[in-house]
């Protein structure tokens, strides 16, 4: 099988052809966004057929390189009506690659019916799925782990997905074959939908090999990342250790915290849906500890979350679905926000912007802050796809208009980040510029040693460096933990190293960043044809006019300053 799949949902083919050249030297963000600029109307209907959606691996898929082996969805957003690129850990990235597979591009509608796109080493078919329509990602997967195997990886939809809500999260199945890795952001599942593709499955047992320019130049610079990713503060200690929760406690510290629908920047009880709460509750439970999201990541931040009696609620429950599906709702409950983590995985919707739109439901009188039961029955609504449940389904947009909510905390249609941009103005920064709305990993800034979380002295050069370099990882296909070393020159030139021991030739930082310069500039094209101008730019109108409890800052840059944060 070649490396480059096409699928078309009309007429049912499915070919395999070499990578084109004008795609070559591209992988997941930059190759997601080459070809949306070069094969799709950019004003197209995002559910419609004209749009496409496009399941890829980065560059450095399929080597040793740690974090390496993240999957890539993308196409235009039905959310936020741009560009979109949603990258996942999981196992389907990795049996991609070892089938040779670079990027699966499914356009058209098919007549009628369900698909499911199976892929094995001898070629990929499309089968009917008609049986598994309605189904969540729990039995789904259940099911066709059964039928092609339990080491089979999974990318699929559950019943969001197939309603075509816009919040709708294409799910991945972990190493332990869960659906609980997941393409979240931007309604990809949407758009899966859309195309009638209830799921696709690629066996396990590939045995292509990776090609190297030069084996013992990337084997010696591996070994030189290795040591900067073990070696950073965040990568090889507190994330390890605490996982992503760990930020849970330093955002509440800095007032920073999103707490009852973005009214505070500090929540009572931050410390029960802590990091180092739920670490020691979990060993308490007697949980398997920390692990990786994909095959061969070092850093291993995931942490199954297990009840009292140690049966599985979930896996991976990340800081921003303990912020925004707890402190953002007053919940201070790790256990409840597990099984809001699970109904959101199991029907396939994102956790974040799930959590932005309970928070506005909230503050709209649907459920008091606080109240459990009222999120849960509002997470069912949603499940059982109730009239309101597919106004939520829309987004915190659709919900806030539907209540009259004025505080609504998205950019672009898609919920912010648990982090108040008020109190954290580099990152407010990187949602009101990034290219796929509000987006923090497109350049978070918590913790950047030259900022003042309250200040805005600094924050444009260092977003737009942010920027750069999260592109540049999402391009490779490295989980953005992993590129926290690279600011050290040491660790850039390692990284030099690996891309001229993988691919030939001369790689410098200028050449490497240059990845992340060309997918930005491309997405920027992609929105500009779109009609997304710089008036999109903006945060909401309360971020600038209610100061934040306890720090009394606003978000005060203009649209002048922000336009310098993607400058080119």
């Amino acid at each position: 099988m070649r490396p480059f799949l096409r699928v078309n949902m009309a007429d049912m083919s499915v070919k395999d052809m070499a990578v084109p050249a004008n795609y070559e030297g591209l992988g997941g963000r930059g190759l997601i966004a080459k070809i949306l600029n070069e094969e799709i109307d950019a004003k197209c209907d995002p559910i419609g057929e004209g749009n496409k959606l496009i399941f890829c691996t980065g560059l450095l898929a399929g080597t040793p390189v740690t974090t390496a082996q993240r999957l890539s969805v993308g196409g235009k957003s039905p959310l936020t009506n741009t560009v979109k690129e949603a990258n996942a850990g999981g196992t389907v990235g990795l049996l991609m690659a070892k089938l040779g597979l670079k990027a699966i591009v499914v356009e058209g509608k098919p007549k009628d019916g369900l698909w499911l796109l199976h892929i094995t080493a001898e070629g990929a078919k499309l089968v009917a799925a008609d049986e598994y329509a309605g189904l969540n990602n729990y039995e789904l997967f259940e099911k066709l782990q059964g039928k092609y195997g339990s080491k089979a990886g999974i990318a699929g939809i559950g019943s969001a997905g197939e309603r075509l809500y816009n919040i709708a999260s294409v799910q991945v199945s972990s190493i332990a074959g869960h659906p609980t890795r997941a393409a979240a952001r931007g309604g990809m599942g949407a758009v899966m939908g859309s195309k009638g593709l209830k799921a696709i499955v690629v066996d396990a047992g590939g045995t292509v090999q990776v090609q190297y320019a030069d084996r013992a130049k990337f084997v010696e610079n591996n070994k030189t990342l290795i040591s900067g990713v073990q070696g950073n503060a965040l990568s090889g200690s507190a994330m390890p250790a605490l996982g992503t929760a760990v930020l849970v406690n330093v955002t509440n510290a800095i007032g920073a915290l999103a707490t009852n629908n973005f009214s505070v920047g500090q929540f009572a009880g931050a410390e029960k849906i802590s990091g180092e709460f739920i670490t020691d509750q979990q060993t308490k439970r007697g949980g398997r500890g920390r692990h990786g999201c994909q095959p061969g990541c070092l850093i291993k931040c995931s942490l199954d979350h297990i009840d009292e009696n140690g049966e599985f609620i979930t896996s991976g429950l990340e800081f921003e679905t303990l912020a925004l599906m707890g402190s953002n709702l007053g919940i201070g409950d790790a256990d409840a926000v597990a099984r809001f983590d699970r109904i959101c995985d199991d029907i396939g919707v994102d956790t974040m912007d799930a959590g932005a739109i309970l928070g506005v439901c909230m503050e709209g009188g649907k459920a008091a802050f606080g109240d459990i039961g009222g999120a849960l029955s509002l997470l069912k609504e949603m499940a059982d796809g109730t009239d309101f449940g597919k106004v939520m389904g829309a987004g915190a947009d659709s919900a806030g208009k539907a209540l009259g909510v004025k505080r609504v905390p998205t950019v672009k249609g898609q919920g912010v980040a648990a982090y108040d941009p008020r109190a954290l103005k580099g990152t407010g920064v990187s949602y009101a510029v990034s290219t796929m709305g509000a987006d923090h990993t497109t350049g978070n800034a918590i913790g950047h040693p030259v900022l003042n979380p309250t200040k805005k002295d600094g924050a444009i050069p260092v977003v737009a460096q942010l920027q750069v370099v999260m592109a540049t990882a999402d391009t490779l296909g490295v989980c953005i933990f992993s590129s926290f070393c690279w600011g050290d020159p040491t660790f850039m030139a390692a990284l030099c190293g690996i891309l001229e021991g993988r691919f030939g030739g001369a790689w410098d930082a200028d050449r490497t960043v240059g990845l992340g310069v060309e997918t930005l500039t491309l997405e920027k094209e992609f929105n500009r044809k779109a009609g997304i101008t710089a008036k999109d730019d903006v945060l909401p109108e309360f971020f600038y006019t209610e100061p934040l409890s306890p720090t009394g800052a606003v978000f005060d840059f203009t649209p002048e300053e922000l336009a310098g944060a993607i400058p080119f």
